[in-house]
């Protein structure tokens, strides 16, 4: 005989939905931790999340834990995370119920001591280089005097009084300030915005274009001037098309942006002297340089003066220079003289006969002759008239034989046209008997049709019942007793036509309307007094 266990006691321990546990568990760890300091090292970062918020890990040798950080707070940071980077993040400890998990909401980031800050920025050099970024043969010249100089600094510093009285003293120029914050966390990108900025003004704007470029700011401690190490300003330098000079620190302040100019200057100072020239000494260079060669020039002109001389006393006499061509020159006059002789004595032989010829062409002789043909045309002309009459008179009589069978053609065709024209027409006439008979019944039904529907809704079966309209001097319809006056003039319409009455004001017993108690009617004329119509039909509560 099997006996059957007994069931299990029921527990005192209340009934929680998952939702409910997991809010128990939120609120437990986030009122046990709150804000807690966490150092590790980053895994897993991929870069901001396409909604702009950060999820990525903190590790150690032990252990991991989920880390999240909110859009707001990444804008915030002054020193990006990265992959493998060891820092100190500080946040508040929650969980997440939909994978229940727990994680840390980072708020702040910093790296873990310099050792690692040099660590990053020993890694970033490496990597931008890798790139050439950095490569000597890729920076521009500084031009030697530039019009125009931009600098991008902080405009409330000492950097750009020592840089403005710098350039005044030694050269005046036109400088541009590009005002930035060079130490936060939005100065790194306002940098590189300014960089980028400069190089976008148009070259003849209203806004001139730079010649050379100036970023500087003082001394500071490795956090302080980590803004400059960024990779975004770093990118920016490399890529200006305008010449740069880095200035940010001290001598012996190294960033990365100093790396990626085209020249680095110990001190912002350093670098408005590196920009432009002392005028002083260019004025004194200047005036060395006039007076050598001016000494030059009037060398130069003293040696090219004696060789003249050593080369007018190698010259031959004159008259021996030119002994042999005034000599062919007098046997050229003399052939000349024959020459032209013995040419007028041919041209004139040649003019004789030349006038012969023109004689037996002469005017009249060529008048005579064409005379004589003239006269043999017109005799001619009178034999052949007769006979040309005669062939022009026959040729007239085939013209006209031709013309009248022409004409005759002509009218059959009209004829022709003309009856199918008609019988045409006679189609379109029946045509458009029939569809105006047709068109005029469907028109008079629709009018009767509509004079039914007139009847029905018109307010003259209203009146027929025994009711009244009551208009105003101006013939408008009155719809309330306190729309009329005492004395204003009425007209009162009924079924069999219209009368004119005068308001007194009495209100009526029974009711709040006005009416007349001794209406004063006018004997007028009644109007025109409408045609009956049919009676509304039933249920229709509006007068209008």
């Amino acid at each position: 005989m099997t006996i059957p266990k007994s069931a299990p006691a029921a527990s005192n321990a209340a009934e929680l939905t998952v939702t409910e546990l997991s809010g128990a568990l939120k609120r437990t760890i986030e009122d046990r931790f709150g804000y807690v300091r966490v150092r590790g090292e980053i895994s897993g970062y991929r870069g901001p999340h396409s909604s702009g918020h950060c999820y990525f890990s903190l590790k150690d040798a032990g252990a991991k834990i989920d880390a999240v950080m909110w859009k707001g707070t990444f804008a915030k940071l002054r020193i990006r995370p990265e992959e493998g980077m060891e820092v100190i993040a500080t946040g508040k400890i929650t969980t997440y119920p939909g994978k229940s998990a727990y994680q840390i909401v980072v708020e702040t980031i910093e790296p873990a001591g310099v050792g690692a800050l040099m660590a990053l920025l020993d890694e970033r050099r490496r990597r931008l280089a890798a790139e050439g970024l950095f490569d000597e043969a890729r920076k521009r010249l500084i031009p030697y005097l530039p019009e125009v100089i931009g600098v991008v600094t902080s405009p409330t510093g000492a950097v750009i009084r020592d840089i403005l009285h710098r350039i005044a003293d030694r050269f005046p120029r036109r400088v541009i300030v590009w005002p930035v914050r060079v130490q936060g966390e939005t100065s790194a990108q306002e940098v590189a915005n300014a960089i980028e900025g400069f190089n976008a003004l148009p070259e003849n704007g209203p806004i001139p274009r730079p010649d050379v470029i100036i970023v500087a700011r003082g001394g500071g401690s490795l956090e302080d001037l980590w803004g400059f190490n960024e990779e975004v300003v770093v990118r920016a330098a490399a890529a200006s098309m305008i010449p740069l000079i880095s200035a940010v620190g001290h001598e012996t302040d190294t960033t990365l942006i100093d790396f990626a100019s085209d020249l680095r200057a110990p001190t912002p100072t350093g670098a408005a002297e590196m920009c432009v020239p002392v005028l002083a000494d260019l004025l004194a260079q200047t005036a060395a340089l006039t007076l050598r060669h001016r000494g030059a020039g009037r060398r130069f002109l003293e040696g090219r003066r004696g060789e003249l001389r050593g080369l007018v006393r190698a010259l031959p006499n004159g008259d021996a220079v030119v002994a042999v061509p005034r000599q062919r020159l007098d046997r050229a006059t003399e052939r000349l003289d024959q020459r032209l002789q013995t040419s007028f004595r041919e041209h004139h032989l040649r003019l004789g006969r030349a006038a012969q010829r023109l004689a037996r062409h002469s005017p009249q002789a060529e008048l005579a002759r064409r005379q004589g043909r003239a006269t043999a045309a017109g005799e001619r002309l009178l034999r052949l008239r007769p006979e040309l009459v005669a062939r022009r008179r026959v040729k007239l009589l085939e013209i006209e034989a031709r013309l009248s069978r022409a004409l005759a053609a002509r009218a059959a065709l009209e004829r022709q046209t003309s009856t199918a024209a008609r019988a045409r027409l006679d189609q379109l006439r029946d045509r458009l008997l029939r569809a105006s008979t047709n068109d005029r019944g469907r028109r008079v039904e629709r009018l009767a049709t509509l004079s039914k529907l007139l009847g029905s809704l018109g307010y003259g079966n209203v009146l027929a019942r025994g009711f009244a309209l009551v208009r105003d001097a101006a013939g408008q319809p009155l719809r309330s007793a306190k729309a009329i006056a005492p004395g204003d003039r009425l007209e009162l319409e009924f079924a069999d036509g219209r009368l004119g009455a005068v308001a007194d004001g009495t209100p009526a017993s029974g009711g709040g309307q006005a009416v007349p108690a001794k209406p004063t009617t006018v004997k007028a004329a009644p109007e025109k007094t409408a045609a009956p119509k049919k009676s509304a039909p039933a249920g229709q509560g509006s007068l209008f």
